[in-house]
């Protein structure tokens, strides 16, 4: 696996679960878009530009897959993930020599759990999202858990 040693350009996405339609979403340029699971739990990325870049839909796709995958994870050890669980997903396209390469950075929060409980769904989720195993060996992903 090559470590990007140059980054040309970065997609952002921020997911939640969407458990209040109410809530005021994005401002007047950016989009909030909805993406669900099969399971049928609804997800949401928020405040993209009005065209996305491929960084932006891989990681806005990833992240609702990893965040059904988080969720599933929970589930299986009888574990309820806070109201406030996100997943903010950096994707990364850029150079190392005359190679181009893309590399992600997960921030996952789930405040309240403890953090090696919080740690362990998280791996947990990364062995059971479609994306997360796909990439795995292919690209650098780096990944924190706050609990906070």
């Amino acid at each position: 696996m090559t470590k990007i040693e140059k980054v040309i350009y970065t997609g952002k996405t921020h997911t939640r679960i969407n458990r209040d339609p109410k809530v005021q979403r994005a401002d007047h340029d950016i989009v909030d878009m909805k993406l669900s699971t099969p399971g049928g739990e609804n997800y949401e990325f928020n405040a993209i530009v009005t065209h996305p870049t491929a960084e932006q839909l891989f990681a806005g796709a990833w992240s609702a897959c990893y965040s059904g995958a988080l969720n599933l994870a929970a589930s299986l050890k009888k574990i309820t993930l806070p109201a406030d669980t996100s997943v903010d997903i950096e994707v990364d396209v850029g150079q190392t020599g005359p190679g181009w390469f893309l590399g992600a950075r997960f921030d996952v929060r789930l405040p309240g759990l403890a953090q090696d409980v919080a740690e362990g769904l998280v791996h947990s989720a990364h062995q059971i999202c479609p994306y997360s195993k796909a990439v795995k060996g292919n690209i650098e992903v780096a990944v924190n858990v706050a609990t906070r």
